[in-house]
């Protein structure tokens, strides 16, 4: 059995296991995210300790971002621009270098989480968008194998959305946008809108229909624009799974039946659903990752 390490690298949280995408993980740690040296200390703790299940063949990444996702930029690994304190400037492929000289890939969490569930989907979906929402909401794209990006990687959760009346004047969390989506409709967004957390939140409350009206924007705006063939969404706040019929009877209104193939509930119901994965899906994307890396050479 070759052993890769799998890192889900989240700002709340780093998930590091040993194991491969085809059995799952052998040993996993789940390590608070605090500031990049203490977090990365406890990352080479565990990866050492672990070293008794035998040689790792390499390392892969999933990582929050905004990241350098770029091979052939001269600061790929690096974190961006993030209101994530200490973050900014740190080289996640460096905080690894200083523990391990093994092979590593990196991408996004989204991304990672993408190629995961696109193997666990098929040869019948060549195209599929997994969406988290969460702390932020991210978005990830993988078109035949290979997942989406350009001079940078998608960042989807920072469309601007047609604001739902029943928010009222709540003015949208993202420090840098306001009320984009992520402003909107993310974890820290919905506890400030409502003074409350969705798992507390009663059925009669308006923050469904707000909350699926959102996130199926996002939908109308990804078939729109890719048209996946499918459209996971994942992630703290879709752990509530009421939304899901929500989201595609809303999706189904304001596509309007203008898209074939994505214009009956019935169609809706296997396009847009959870994950598959039985491992967050990150963390199984990051051993595709790193072993298809391996495998293209």
């Amino acid at each position: 059995m070759s052993l890769f390490g799998a890192i889900e690298a989240g700002g709340t949280k780093f998930v590091c296991a040993i194991g491969n995408s085809r059995e799952g993980s052998l040993r996993t740690a789940t390590i608070p995210t605090r500031a990049p040296e203490a977090t990365f200390a406890d990352v080479a703790a565990f990866f050492c300790e672990a070293g008794e299940l035998g040689p790792l063949s390499g390392i892969g990444v999933g990582s929050f971002g905004p990241v350098r996702v770029d091979p052939e930029a001269a600061d790929f690994g690096t974190i961006l621009r993030t209101p994530k304190p200490g973050w900014e400037g740190f080289n996640v492929l460096d905080g690894l270098r200083a523990f391990t000289d093994v092979p590593l890939a990196l991408d996004t969490d989204v991304n990672t989480a993408a190629l995961a569930e696109a193997a666990l989907a098929g040869p019948g979906i060549r195209h599929l968008a997994y969406v988290t929402v969460g702390t932020g909401i991210g978005v990830g794209i993988v078109q035949h194998g290979r997942t989406l990006q350009g001079f940078a990687h998608p960042e989807m959760g920072h469309i601007l959305v047609r604001r739902h009346p029943l928010h009222g004047d709540f003015p949208g969390h993202c420090p840098f946008h306001g009320d984009c989506l992520e402003g909107l409709a993310a974890g820290p967004a919905v506890a400030r809108a409502w003074d409350l957390t969705p798992s507390q939140i009663a059925e009669d409350h308006p923050f469904w229909e707000v909350e699926a009206d959102y996130l199926a924007q996002l939908c109308m705006t990804l078939f729109l624009t890719t048209a996946p063939d499918r459209i996971v969404f994942g992630g703290g706040v879709m752990k509530q799974e009421r939304l899901f019929p929500r989201i595609r009877a809303r999706t189904l209104e304001l596509l309007a039946g203008y898209l074939q193939g994505a214009d009956t509930l019935a169609a809706l119901e296997t396009r847009i659903v959870p994950p598959a994965s039985v491992e967050p899906s990150g963390l199984i994307g990051a051993y595709h990752l790193i072993e298809n890396a391996l495998r293209r050479g």
